[in-house]
């Protein structure tokens, strides 16, 4: 059997990091400025992350429900004080789709209701037709027999109500920061009028922070620059530094039904351990201040570039549009200067570094940015 081949890899072999630093099998050392898609939230191999995970490894012979349990109260009240949502219940699991599953699942059952609303190069229904629906705003793609989801462009206010005053949308889903959409903003006037429209109409505002949570926009949650409280909250990526983890921040408005949510490995031993540990870190090294500083340098750095038509973003999640294709600069970002960037679509270079990144680190990138340009 072969591998099912969808992921293009390049010609480059990393064997170890450290930080925001990791070195390939010659010994070359490269700057992270992606993180594997915002994944590592910590640093790599942060030693306190290692010696948690460590510390569990000798339990995963011996499963017991109260031993599990304790660990994952333990990650649920640490959450609930970090990122401002004590009152929040919260369900585990293993990765961002399920966890976005699950929140849709859980506000359908809420309000009987099955249409969904999300917006203009959303991550969300990508496998339902999410690309023709990012060139036509009308498009509804089918989830299921009873309900469809419905894209409308973002930041429009007055389309977003006219489709909420229908009164049949069971939830809106919207990221914090758009990811793949080119790290697109909701403005805070959408958002707060988005969740007078939800509370108004009976849907659920489900905010996604699975890339754009955890820190990584200078606040705990991108939407808490908005000044809003969404329903439910999905959060993955950084929550376990690249250990496969996830969770469900559900409101106080929802009530618990045995049976009504499940998972096999969510909220396991090690995933449990990589989280506390990432939590330790970033209160420890106050990496949400850290964000907030060198990212915002960063961005106002960026913006003084004359090549660069377009800088979006907040904290380390940081968009920068060229009028042309960045395939080109992206490999010789990699191969010739030892950056490791992402991508959002053809144009949009994409920045989602570790949270510990140094004023240094990023001074090394805009220099090494300049020289490519």
């Amino acid at each position: 059997m072969k591998l099912f081949d969808v992921y293009p890899l390049y010609n480059i072999n990393i064997v170890k990091g450290k930080g925001c630093k990791v070195w390939d099998e010659n010994g070359t050392e490269y700057l992270d400025l992606y993180g594997g898609h915002a994944v590592i939230s910590v640093g790599h191999a942060h030693p306190h992350y290692v010696e948690m995970i460590s510390n569990q490894v000798a339990a995963l012979g011996f499963y017991s429900n109260s031993v599990i349990n304790k660990l994952q109260q333990q990650v649920a009240e640490r959450l609930g004080k970090l990122s401002g949502y004590e009152d929040y219940s919260l369900f585990l699991i293993n990765s961002g789709a399920e966890a976005n599953e699950n929140a849709l699942k859980l506000a359908s059952f809420h309000n009987g209701r099955t249409k969904i609303l999300s917006f203009n190069k959303a991550f969300h229904g990508r496998t339902s037709l999410a690309v023709e629906a990012t060139n036509n705003p009308s498009i509804i793609a089918p989830i299921n027999n009873n309900g469809h989801v419905t894209y409308l462009p973002l930041n429009d206010i007055e389309a977003m109500k006219q489709e909420l005053a229908k009164g049949d949308v069971c939830a809106v889903i919207i990221e914090g920061i758009q990811g793949v959409g080119g790290i697109k903003i909701p403005t805070t006037e959408f958002m707060q009028e988005l969740r007078k429209a939800c509370t108004a109409t009976g849907t659920i505002l489900i905010l996604d922070e699975i890339q754009s949570g955890y820190g990584r926009s200078g606040k705990f949650f991108a939407h808490q620059y908005t000044g809003i409280q969404p329903d439910i909250i999905t959060v993955a990526k950084g929550i376990g530094n690249g250990f496969p983890m996830a969770g469900v921040l559900i409101s106080p408005m929802f009530t618990p039904i045995y049976g009504q949510l499940g998972t096999t490995f969510g909220g396991n031993h090690l995933a449990c351990a990589a989280a506390l540990a990432v939590m330790d870190i970033i209160e420890k090294e106050n990496l949400i201040e850290n964000a907030a500083k060198v990212g915002h340098y960063l961005l106002e750095e960026l913006k003084k570039f004359p090549q660069i038509k377009e800088v979006r973003g907040r904290g380390l999640m940081i968009g920068l549009e060229f009028d042309e294709p960045i395939k080109e600069l992206r490999s010789r970002l990699i191969y010739d200067e030892h950056i490791f960037t992402g991508a959002s679509g053809t144009n949009v270079l994409r920045l989602l570094p570790p949270l510990c990144l140094s004023m240094e680190e990023a001074d090394k990138f805009l220099v090494r940015l300049n020289k490519v340009l």
